[in-house]
C-alpha cells in the first residue's frame, strides 16, 4: 500500500449517502489538505485539484487501458464470467490508447461532424416535445423527471440513430443499467460481474445482428455511415463496429439523461438563475456549460498509472488507479472566481466535464445539444415545475457517472 500523510480524520467513502448527494464538501477539504490522497478503501489515487487534472488527463503517465491488467488479476470463474465484456470494453475509444485510440477516433469522426448533429436537432425537438405532451396529458402533477423525460430523450436520440425501435426501450435501459453497475464504478452492487457479462452479452448479440441485417440491406443513416466510414482505406472491423455501437448507446445516454437531470435540479434549487433564463432565453447555451461545471454528469474519469513516477511528493507506481475527480477540478477557486456559486451567467468556464486532449468526448457536441433543447422546452412547458418537497432526489451509487436515479418533481405548483 502507497505511504500516505493524509490527515488521520480525512476519509472520502463515496458509499456515505450523504456524500453521494453532495461530495464537494470532501472534494474541498481534499483539494486544500490532500490533493494526491490515497483512498485505502478504493485501493486508488483520489486527485481533486484543477491543474492536476488537467495535467494528468494530458499526460502520458497515465493510460486509460486499465481493463487488462484487472481482467488479469481476477480469480478463473470472474474471468470466465467477464470475458465478453471486457473484449468490448477494449474496444471502446475510452479505453484504448495510441495508435489505436488514433485509427478509431479517426474513423469515427467522420460519423461526428458538427453538420451531422445540426442535421439532428429537429429530430431532438420532436422527440421532446413527445415526451412532454405525453406529461402533459397523463393528468398527473407528480412524476420522476428522470424515468420520464431525462432518461427517455437521449435514449430516443441515440436509439433512432442507430435504427433501433423505440418500444426496446425497456429492454435496453436493463442491459445498460447491468452494464453500469461494472462500468461506472458502483459500490454497493454484489452481483455486478453477473449482471455486467448479461447485460453485454444482450446487448452485443442485438447488435451483431442488426449489424449484420443493415450490410445485407443498406439504409441511410448513422449506422450506415458507422459501417461505411473509412479513413486512409481503414474501416472499423465487426467487433470494433459492436463495440462501438454500445458504447454510443450506453454512453450517448447515460451522460445526457444526468446533464438534463443536473440541471433541473439545480434551476429549481437556485430560483434567481431560472428567473434569469426565463427572462432571456439566450442564456441557455451558459446555463447548460454552468451545469457541466458547477455539477456536471461526470463526477470522475478513471486511469491506471502507466509508469512509476513521482507527484507532488506521491510515489505513483505502475498499475495503481487513479480517479481523477473532474467535478472537483471544476469547483476549484484557484481557477474560477466565486467557485461554489452556480452563475448562469458565467464568461470564463473552462471545465473539464467531457475530458481533455486526445479523450475529448466525441459525443460533446451532440450532448450540449440535448441539453440546451430539453431544458428550453422543459420550462417553456411547465413555467411551475418545482421539486416534490416530501420527496428528495435519490443520486447513483456511482464513482464514474453522476446524477440522480429519480428526481421527483411537480409539475404543476
Amino acid at each position: 500500500m502507497p505511504a500516505s500523510s493524509r490527515p488521520k480524520d480525512l476519509v472520502y467513502d463515496p458509499t456515505d449517502p450523504s456524500v453521494m448527494a453532495d461530495p464537494f464538501p470532501v472534494y474541498a477539504r481534499l483539494r486544500e489538505e490532500d490533493p494526491v490522497h490515497w483512498s485505502p478503501s478504493l485501493k486508488s489515487w483520489i486527485v481533486t485539484r484543477y491543474t492536476d487534472v488537467r495535467d494528468l488527463l494530458l499526460s502520458d503517465t497515465l493510460s486509460v487501458n486499465r481493463l487488462l491488467q484487472f481482467y488479469q488479476s481476477l480469480p478463473p470463474a470472474d474471468a470466465l464470467l467477464l470475458k465478453d465484456i471486457v473484449r468490448y470494453l477494449n474496444l471502446w475509444l475510452a479505453f484504448r490508447d495510441p495508435p489505436d485510440h488514433t485509427r478509431v477516433r479517426r474513423i469515427m469522426r467522420h460519423a461526428f461532424t458538427a453538420d451531422a448533429i445540426a442535421e439532428m436537432r429537429p429530430r431532438i425537438e420532436d422527440i421532446s416535445d413527445l415526451l412532454l405532451d405525453r406529461l402533459a396529458a397523463a393528468g398527473t402533477k407528480d412524476v420522476d423527471l428522470i424515468k420520464e423525460y431525462a432518461l427517455q430523450l437521449p435514449a430516443f436520440v441515440i436509439m433512432d440513430l442507430l435504427d433501433v425501435p423505440r418500444d426496446m426501450l425497456d429492454d435496453f435501459k436493463d442491459w445498460s443499467d447491468d452494464m453500469a453497475v461494472f462500468i461506472g464504478g458502483a459500490r454497493n452492487s454484489e452481483d455486478k460481474y453477473e449482471r455486467a457479462a448479461r447485460g453485454c452479452r444482450n446487448m452485443s448479440t442485438y447488435f451483431r445482428k442488426l449489424i449484420e441485417e443493415r450490410t445485407a440491406h443498406p439504409k441511410p443513416g448513422f449506422l450506415m455511415d458507422l459501417i461505411n466510414a473509412r479513413d486512409e482505406g481503414d474501416k472499423l472491423s465487426d467487433d470494433e463496429l459492436v463495440a462501438t455501437c454500445i458504447l454510443v448507446l450506453f454512453a450517448g445516454h447515460e451522460t445526457t439523461t444526468n446533464l438534463i437531470g443536473n440541471a433541473t435540479l439545480l434551476l429549481l434549487r437556485n430560483p434567481d438563475e431560472l428567473s434569469k433564463l426565463r427572462a432571456d432565453p439566450d442564456l441557455i447555451d451558459t446555463t447548460i456549460e454552468e451545469v457541466l461545471r458547477f455539477d456536471g454528469p461526470t463526477n470522475a474519469l478513471v486511469r491506471v498509472v502507466a509508469k512509476d513516477h513521482d507527484f507532488h511528493g506521491r510515489k505513483l507506481r505502475e498499475g495503481e488507479r487513479v480517479f481523477v475527480m473532474v467535478n472537483s477540478a471544476n469547483r476549484d477557486p484557484q481557477m474560477f472566481d466565486d467557485a461554489d456559486s452556480f452563475d448562469i451567467t458565467r464568461k470564463q468556464n473552462r471545465h473539464l466535464t467531457f475530458g481533455q486532449g486526445i479523450h475529448l468526448c466525441l459525443g460533446a457536441k451532440l450532448a450540449r445539444e440535448e441539453g440546451r433543447i430539453a431544458i428550453r422546452k422543459l420550462f417553456d412547458r411547465f413555467p411551475d415545475l418545482a421539486l416534490d418537497a416530501e420527496n428528495p432526489p435519490e443520486w447513483l451509487d456511482a464513482m464514474v457517472p453522476r446524477g440522480t436515479r429519480r428526481l421527483p418533481v411537480k409539475l404543476e405548483g
